[in-house]
């Protein structure tokens, strides 16, 4: 791709990686395509469990992408209703990413599957991703540097390519690893809700999506007017799970959006990145 980039494509998994310097990018791109080979079928195989509610004595899946999806997933078990899948994407970028880097001599690396981004960064290195809303609106900006313990950038919402319990445009989660942040951002973003609300339409998950992990889950079809003091209080509602998530050491920082308010939790790049917004 342009800016000497590759793209890995099968089925429903779609990557576009990026590394620096160029002379190292042959080895860190062939190991890419090493690790990307038959990982989709070795999904596929374990399907039927990765879609099931987990549970805290659910037995570890064999292929190592779906060990990844597990060990995401595992510490949100009780505190909400969720399943493996909730980490696929950013599972499948870390697992990518961790090839690449294993090559050695990467300053800088990058895995993005579909918004969920695993990022390698050595010491002297940045990162910067840009936020925006469905419409092109700008929404601010994510800027990391080695040492800031992120390896993980995810982004959920009702207006995102896979269904949603909750009602925002869109959260933004930083975290240590990419399936860290994809399993959070869902969570969060389902956790922005105004329930019972007249405006807001739901249908159940299977209606929509026969394959859906969610099932007969109610999800968010379309959302109708709401005034802002009621997309303060859905939005509050979402910085509350996120704030618990980052008091467990969960997540690092999230950035929360819906109908032209915002609300943050955490400090540093998360705060820069919001100036302006």
């Amino acid at each position: 791709m342009a800016g000497g980039r590759l793209h890995l494509q099968h089925g429903p998994i779609d990557l576009v990686i990026g590394a620096d310097p160029a002379s190292r990018r042959g080895a860190a791109f062939a190991a890419a395509r090493g690790a990307f080979d038959g990982m989709l079928e070795g999904l596929v195989g374990e399907l039927d469990a990765l879609r099931a509610p987990l549970t805290p004595d659910a037995p570890q899946p064999v292929g190592p992408v779906a060990r990844r999806m597990h060990a995401a997933a595992l510490p949100h078990c009780g505190a909400a209703f969720v399943t493996r899948m909730a980490a696929v994407a950013g599972a499948v970028a870390d697992a990518v990413l961790a090839a690449m880097v294993a090559q050695g001599g990467l300053a800088r690396a990058y895995v993005n599957d579909g918004g969920d981004i695993a990022v390698h960064l050595a010491p002297g290195a940045d990162f910067a991703i840009a936020m925006a809303s469905e419409d092109g609106r700008d929404l601010g900006r994510v800027r990391l540097a080695h040492g800031d313990g992120i390896g993980g950038i995810a982004t959920s919402g009702a207006g995102g390519r896979s269904l949603s319990l909750g009602i925002a445009n869109s959260v933004t989660v930083l975290a240590r690893d990419a399936a860290a942040a994809d399993v959070a951002a869902t969570l969060i973003a389902n956790a922005v809700d105004l329930p019972g609300h007249p405006a807001i339409m739901r249908a159940p998950a299977h209606d929509l999506d026969p394959d859906s992990d969610l099932g007969g889950r109610a999800v968010v079809t379309g959302v109708g007017t709401l005034a802002p003091a009621e997309c303060r209080r859905a939005l509050a509602a979402g910085l509350a799970r996120a704030e618990a998530m980052r008091a467990a050491g969960l997540v690092a920082g999230v950035a929360l959006f819906l109908r032209g308010e915002r609300a943050v939790a955490g400090a540093g790049f998360l705060e820069t990145a919001m100036e302006g917004a």
